[in-house]
């Protein structure tokens, strides 16, 4: 149950927050927390007429849609579903940068400018209405509470995106103070970092942490090794999204705090897109997201055929993600989950296209498959795997106590029986394996896949 304070901030101080941010995110989750436990073909009736409302809407107001609605014949008043969305093309990175100024709506106010971090390429610049953000809010709020937790309960956020670092001003600080949320920067883990983070945590005694899971498996893997306990704190559940959440680093973060861990999938970009429920299962935030599973050829799949998600946002009139080629691979699901939440199912993320990789012969497979031939030799401490082409691939390897020198034999052995034996595998030793601009770690980047 809640303290006395955290019922406090959910119910006055963080509504008067997002009505003074002229934002009707308490609406929003209420609306939602009654519309997850509807029949599922009730939850997509209700998507089907936001959707049609929608792409009316951004006929009428947004440049690039109104030429294209024009020029196809597309009518958004005949949409009955979402298989009519395939009459329309999809929306990448590069249609994005070719007409950023025209997919914004004529009558859009108080847009804000976000980007990605562009760790596989040129960062991506787009904007955010109020819209979006509420809804995004009111979404991720509406997962929390599946929990037994709520804004308000004490908090520690892992993170590093320059966006939340670079807004640690005095307003925010208080902000932060009186909701009972702290944060923590990923960039830099040093052992000493670490060992104040863990500190900090020991001292603050937090319901849920929240952040990336290399970060905190990460901070949970030393606090291991040093002997700390973090599982006589309370935590109920640590959150964890952004980055792909690999078996290992469940079953630590798990162990070491002594709490479940729930999976986030979402971007910046994309919106949050599902969420964890402890059942689980990934629910999609169905009456505001439109997740399509595509193949190579851009070909709609059935459940359970695994393909690149794409997403379209409703709560995007003001700069519209209409059919959004994520570069996320994944799988949907019809079947029912136990939790008794009609939402629908992501079944699997398999991650980012490009933490996929390509062999010398043209086979494609799962970075993974790279991954378990490092982690299986004890002296690497750390690593990232980079595909430049196909025949080249460099690890950056950190060594730890056990590190051996025919290591470094043993890890091209390894990667060229996967590979391909005229691959050629550069090991390159440094004191510290660098992170993302962002923050966050990726095992595996495939500059082939990409």
């Amino acid at each position: 149950m809640s303290d006395i304070y955290t019922r406090l901030v959910s119910n006055v101080l963080f509504p008067l927050q997002e009505r003074l941010k002229h934002h009707d995110t308490v609406k929003v989750r209420q609306g939602m927390e009654d519309s997850q436990w509807w029949p599922r073909e009730q939850i997509l009736a209700l998507q089907a007429a936001r959707l049609r409302a929608f792409l009316a809407d951004i006929g009428a107001h947004v440049p690039y849609y109104r030429d294209l609605f024009a020029q196809t014949g597309f009518d958004p008043a005949r949409v009955s579903g979402s298989a009519d969305l395939q009459a329309l093309p999809f929306l990448t990175k590069s249609v994005i940068r070719q007409n950023t100024d025209a997919l914004r709506a004529d009558d859009a106010q108080g847009l804000a400018r976000f980007n990605t971090g562009g760790s596989s390429g040129e960062p991506l610049i787009f904007f955010i209405g109020t819209e979006r953000v509420t809804h995004d809010v009111a979404a991720k709020w509406r997962a929390t509470r599946w929990w037994d937790v709520d804004i308000g309960d004490p908090e520690i956020v892992v993170w590093g995106s320059p966006i939340e670092l670079g807004t640690q001003d005095k307003v925010r600080l208080i902000r932060d103070k009186l909701m009972r949320t702290e944060l923590l920067p990923a960039f830099e883990m040093s052992d000493a970092r670490v060992e104040g983070f863990i500190a900090r945590i020991r001292e603050m005694r937090p319901r849920m942490l929240f952040g990336y899971p290399s970060a905190i498996s990460h901070i949970a893997g030393y606090a291991e090794k040093k002997g700390i306990r973090l599982d006589d704190l309370g935590v109920k559940v640590v959150f964890v999204t952004s980055e792909r959440l690999y078996d290992h680093q469940r079953e630590v973060i798990s162990r070491v705090f002594a709490a479940p861990v729930a999976n986030g999938y979402g971007g910046r970009d994309a919106g949050f897109i599902a969420h964890a429920c402890p059942s689980g299962s990934m629910h999609i935030t169905a009456e505001d997201i439109v997740v399509e599973i595509i193949d190579g050829e851009g070909r709609v799949q059935p459940p359970g055929v695994a393909g690149e998600i794409v997403v379209t946002h409703l709560a995007t009139r003001d700069y519209p993600f209409v059919r959004y080629r994520t570069g996320d691979v994944g799988v949907l699901s019809e079947d029912p989950c136990p939790c008794g939440r009609g939402l629908p199912v992501l079944s699997e993320i398999q991650g980012r296209s490009t933490d996929f990789v390509i062999a010398a012969d043209g086979t494609v497979m799962h970075g993974l498959a790279l991954i378990y031939v490092l982690r299986d030799i004890p002296g690497v401490a750390s690593f990232k795997i980079v595909q430049e082409t196909t025949t080249l691939t460099t690890v950056f390897v950190e060594p730890g106590p056990l590190f051996e020198a025919d290591d470094v034999g043993r890890i091209q052995a390894g990667l060229k029986r996967r590979l391909g034996d005229a691959v050629t595998i550069d090991v390159k030793v440094v004191d510290v394996v660098p992170a993302e601009a962002s923050g966050k770690f990726r095992y595996v980047i495939s500059r082939v896949a990409a």
